[in-house]
């Protein structure tokens, strides 16, 4: 299991942890932001396809800032994919 630490722009969460083992997501983690939908994402997508949940996140915008922390998240897992 791989563990990935990223640090998002233009939101309100601070850092994003997650883990990655044979491609799919685990413990993820957002510190700030908004609780209540960011718990909400990380358990709909623990266990899940890394590549499929950043398929679906990437994109979506929060308020008009043109990314928001899912986004974000669908970064974090590119930047996690690339690592290796």
């Amino acid at each position: 299991m791989a563990d990935f630490t990223y640090t998002p722009r233009g939101v309100c969460s601070k850092s994003i942890s997650f883990s990655l083992e044979d491609g799919k997501i685990y413990n993820l983690k957002f510190q700030g932001g908004c609780p209540g939908n960011l718990s909400a994402i990380a358990k709909l997508v623990e266990g899940r396809s890394a590549e499929e949940t950043k398929q679906i996140l990437k994109g979506n915008d929060c308020g008009g800032k043109g990314t928001s922390c899912a986004d974000q998240l669908a970064d974090a897992i590119a930047y996690a994919q690339s690592q290796g």
